[in-house]
């Protein structure tokens, strides 16, 4: 009834970020972690790396989804995210497995702290996006609603009214 493809895009992005919000919340643990040497950097870029593809395609997959149902703001809002991905990923250090980190240069301070920065953006981020989907999905159902709604109290009650008209014709007499 009051349910289009883009509430369900809306929906989907809402189920999908609370994933991604864990990603980047196990991202900060992982680098708190490594600064204060309580793992060793083969083992927390061995469960780092796993998830670098899949992020990156939920979020790939969010940018498909708002592109098919024509939310353009919502693309636009995700599209620098998806442009700093592919940079990111395109200049990777030279390694055998997918992925971003590398157990030899992840303790350089430099680096740790910029993969500490980046896990935090990524939360906020991440979180505002869960806030706007929300937003967008409860607007798109509520319009509808509403929208449907008003339509069809129009619509009854034009066919009321024809109907008044007419039954008072029929009492008149000739």
């Amino acid at each position: 009834m009051a349910f289009t493809f883009a509430a369900f895009c809306y929906m989907l992005a809402l189920l999908l970020t609370a994933a991604l919000i864990f990603f980047a919340i196990w991202h900060i643990i992982a680098f708190d972690e490594l600064k204060t040497d309580y793992k060793n950097p083969i083992d927390q870029c061995n469960t780092l790396n796993p998830l670098v593809l899949p992020e990156y395609l939920i979020h790939f997959f969010f940018c498909v989804m708002f592109f098919c149902a024509a939310e353009w703001l919502t693309l636009f809002l995700n599209l620098p995210l998806l442009a700093y991905h592919v940079w990111r990923y395109m200049s990777r250090p030279v390694m055998s497995c997918p992925g971003l980190y590398d157990p030899t240069t992840i303790m350089n301070a430099d680096i740790l702290a910029y993969c500490q920065k980046e896990g935090w953006c990524k939360l906020a981020f991440y979180l505002l996006s869960f806030f706007y989907y929300l937003y967008g999905y409860v607007f798109l159902t509520l319009v509808k609603r509403i929208l449907h709604c008003s339509v069809k109290n129009n619509y009854f009650n034009n066919f009321f009214k024809a109907i008044g008209s007419h039954c008072k014709r029929v009492k008149e007499p000739h």
